[in-house]
């Protein structure tokens, strides 16, 4: 094993931007093991062309044990994952860094924190995945203790989970897309309208008729371009599709790389996710408004 050289570990397209701002952040280049799924191919094909420091980028299925075992430093994407939980217990990783999953980052935090239970949230786990559950966390906390063990995030874990965190040596690096911004190409023209699709009626959290509600009643007061949730079955699209004045435009790319570039103000609707969030750190500076159901968050000018 190399002590110092770095391999992140990533699992969805979000955990790979992550893995291309940590990139930049240190100028450094870094090896990717990322599962292979059509939406992270072609994420990553969109970092590279836009000059992501990506050093080899190897497709797996299950756990990189290979790679993982020739470096010392992880750039995990789920600290949640049942598949780090058994790496991290059988290998001996010298360094780890925490890139984000959504807002499962500041769950992970408080885990770390011991305030919620090692689990992911809202999900009931058992077999393997619970027997593992001490082993890893003993493993982080004592790279914590070491300090070995960071978070490198675009989310605000709030002052008082930083302090916590430090004391118990965790570093907290923040971030806010600095790099997708600055790599951004012109945007593809999709109207100051957006409404962002949303995997809930798959996930069993929202009924697919009160969606619909959601849609049409944004479509309602104008035109909307609708980006899909990556998710998304194509019964639920063609259900959406038939609402009036939805246009669907169809990407394999995190909204994140499709809206960074913007300059015009732009009007987004979304459900509860990590994207309210993420937006407003992205579109940072033109005066875009991301509405959350009867709540919005107003970007800086």
């Amino acid at each position: 094993m190399d002590k110092e050289a770095v391999l992140a570990w990533v699992e969805s397209p979000l955990q790979l931007v992550g893995a291309a701002e940590w990139a930049a952040a240190e100028d450094r280049r870094v090896p990717v093991a990322g599962r292979l799924t059509p939406q992270m191919s072609a994420t990553a094909d969109e970092l590279l062309s836009r000059g992501a420091r990506f050093g080899a980028l190897e497709p797996y299925v299950g756990i990189p044990w290979s790679l993982l075992s020739q470096h010392g430093h992880w750039l995990v994407g789920d600290g949640f994952s049942g598949q780090f939980r058994l790496a991290a217990s059988v290998l001996r990783p010298r360094r780890i860094t925490f890139l984000d999953d959504g807002a499962n980052a500041i769950a992970f935090a408080e885990t770390l924190l011991g305030t919620r239970p090692y689990a992911r949230p809202g999900v009931s786990e058992r077999g393997l995945t619970t027997t593992l559950r001490p082993f890893a966390l003993e493993k982080v906390l004592r790279l914590g203790r070491r300090r070995r063990a960071d978070f490198f995030t675009a989310f605000d874990l709030g002052p008082g989970r930083r302090d916590d965190l430090a004391d118990r040596g965790f570093g907290v690096r923040p971030h806010a897309f600095e790099w997708t911004r600055a790599s951004a190409p012109a945007p593809v023209e999709l109207g100051t309208r957006i409404a962002l699709g949303s995997a809930r009626p798959v996930d069993g959290r929202m009924p697919l008729p009160l969606y619909l509600q959601w849609v049409a009643a944004t479509a309602a007061a104008g035109p909307v371009a609708y980006l899909p949730h990556r998710r998304e079955t194509d019964r639920q699209l063609d259900a959406v599709a038939a609402v009036a004045g939805v246009r669907i435009v169809h990407s394999d790319l995190p909204v994140e790389l499709v809206l960074a570039g913007t300059r015009a103000p732009l009007e987004i609707f979304t459900l509860p996710s990590s994207t309210t969030s993420t937006l407003p750190l992205v579109l940072a500076g033109t005066g875009s408004v991301v509405r959350t159901g009867e709540t919005q968050t107003r970007v800086s000018s």
